[in-house]
């Protein structure tokens, strides 16, 4: 039986598909790129903004129409907080809730009587991963938050905390290095909050995978920075720990901070940042923002562009306050118009441009060690773009393939919004 894998929004829901990929393989059932060619569709949906909601809702409806005669299953923030009369006016087959999404290739097994073979006869010649042209592996960590910033549905459609152990995580990596996976990223919905239900922790997380693995590079989705240990910290030491961390800041006035129930203060992240720059050569941080929280006045704006203009992020995700309903944020006063939300929008766009290139100038001259990642065919041989340790997307021309290679690589200018380079 053939499977086609969907997924909208952030890493938690890839990594979720790549662990679906593995135990549908593993169960003797194909995965493929081609929902046309599906038996069974798998979509993992997204509930961040009402936008997401809009994009799940009309990507689920898309994968119907392109293939009615496949099974449907659908998982996600979106199909935990929508109707079920709702998904069912969208041909859902099949629901798994967030806290069944472990076993959800079982349960579509049996709702669909799907057949099975011993995993020792169907060890796939490489990984899942790479067959839906990735090389960069998710890792489901945790799932689950327990804080309650007053912007956020995802707490509410993904419950309470859940860890994976140690011993699963670094198997799983263990099994993806064999396979050829050569940098994993820890994900989750409060990665920092590893290990809270089973008495451990997300440095000795890492510092496991450390010793007990050899996968040449470690990175991090989003994490809190409230969460960041002076312990966690020295694990940047390790030139496997890569040199970038994506935390969130959200705004950079106090009093709306407050009103988000953040847990972290400006002068606590700005604290943060600088020590990571000042501690690990060519650090970078990336950083969410939400722009027109309600109550947030030009005096409070203006003081987040002031505060910003103070530190450099490598990218800046912006978002446009949205209201979503069954959050504390949905009924505060003093909305800010949307015409208001929009242009203050498009005004940090600006500054996150300039600061990106800023990054990207910081970066000609070096050489630095990047994960080739995608190729195509061109006149010249191939077009490949990577990464660098920390986090640039580099673009490159070669003579062979030289997908899912670590190759060093020099710097040599700025094309749009990425570097160039040239392997050595």
């Amino acid at each position: 039986m053939k499977i086609h894998l969907n997924s909208l929004g952030c890493r938690l829901n890839e990594a979720e598909l790549e662990q679906w990929a593995n135990d549908f393989t593993r169960s003797g059932n194909i995965v493929t790129a081609d929902a046309e060619d599906a038996d069974v569709i798998v979509m993992n949906t997204c509930a961040v903004t009402k936008e997401a909601v809009r994009k799940s809702r009309q990507r689920t409806q898309r994968l119907q129409r392109t293939n009615p005669s496949a099974k449907l299953v659908i998982s996600g923030c979106y199909s935990s907080l929508e109707s079920p009369s709702a998904l069912a006016e969208l041909g859902v087959d099949l629901v798994v809730p967030n806290t069944q999404k472990d076993q959800l290739v079982k349960m579509t097994r049996d709702a669909f009587s799907l057949p099975t073979m011993p995993e020792s006869a169907t060890q796939p010649a490489e990984a899942p991963l790479f067959r839906r042209n990735r090389h960069r592996a998710f890792i489901k960590i945790q799932d689950g938050c327990r804080y309650r910033c007053t912007f956020c549905i995802v707490t509410v459609a993904r419950g309470e905390e859940r860890s994976r152990s140690i011993e699963d995580i670094v198997h799983e990596v263990n099994n993806l290095h064999q396979n050829d996976v050569h940098e994993i990223v820890l994900t989750g919905v409060h990665v920092g909050g590893y290990g809270s239900d089973l008495d451990t922790n997300l440095y000795k997380l890492v510092a496991s995978l450390l010793e007990q693995t050899q996968i040449p590079r470690i990175r991090f989705a989003s994490v809190e920075p409230w969460d960041l240990s002076p312990e966690f910290l020295t694990l940047f030491s390790n030139p496997r720990v890569m040199p970038h961390m994506h935390l969130p800041l959200q705004s950079g006035c106090d009093s709306v901070l407050k009103r988000m129930a953040r847990r972290c203060k400006t002068e606590d992240f700005s604290s943060l940042v600088k020590g990571l720059k000042a501690q690990v050569p060519n650090f970078n941080v990336t950083t969410d923002l939400i722009v027109g929280f309600p109550g947030e006045t030009e005096e409070e704006w203006q003081t987040t562009l002031r505060y910003l203009q103070e530190l450099q992020f490598g990218h800046m995700h912006i978002f446009t306050y949205s209201e979503r309903e069954g959050t504390k944020a949905a009924s505060l006063p003093n909305k800010v118009p949307k015409a208001i939300r929009q242009a203050r929008s498009k005004e940090l766009h600006i500054v996150a441009a300039q600061q990106k290139d800023i990054a990207l100038q910081a970066a000609l001259g070096q050489t630095l060690d990047v994960l080739w990642e995608r190729g195509e065919a061109c006149e010249a041989g191939f077009k490949h773009l990577g990464y660098t340790p920390n986090y640039l997307k580099v673009e490159t021309l070669s003579q062979s393939n030289i997908s899912n290679q670590i190759l060093p690589t020099h710097l040599t200018h700025i094309d749009s919004d990425r570097l160039v380079g040239v392997c050595l």
